[in-house]
């Protein structure tokens, strides 16, 4: 799960861009973009991907639009 901290302007509609861009730019990099949040007020974003490391997913940050992340945590689903 990957952090995204204080991104000026915000909005639902350009995360969701953003996220469109990932997943377009994905499977280059092995990885999957499963879901993200938002957060206008805080100028946050989140995001849940399945990758086979942390550099693959500011990869595709990278290249899909430029705003790689601040954080990223390695997580797993409890069970």
């Amino acid at each position: 799960m990957d952090t995204h901290d204080k991104i000026d302007g915000l909005t639902e509609e350009a995360v969701t861009g953003a996220h469109a861009m990932d997943l377009a730019t994905q499977e280059k990099y092995d990885a999957n973009f499963l879901r993200h949040w938002s957060n206008e007020d805080t100028g946050r974003a989140y995001c849940l991907i399945e990758a086979p490391t942390a550099e693959a997913v500011n990869q595709v940050h990278k290249e899909a639009h430029g705003l790689v992340a601040d954080d990223i945590v390695q997580v797993s689903e409890g069970r």
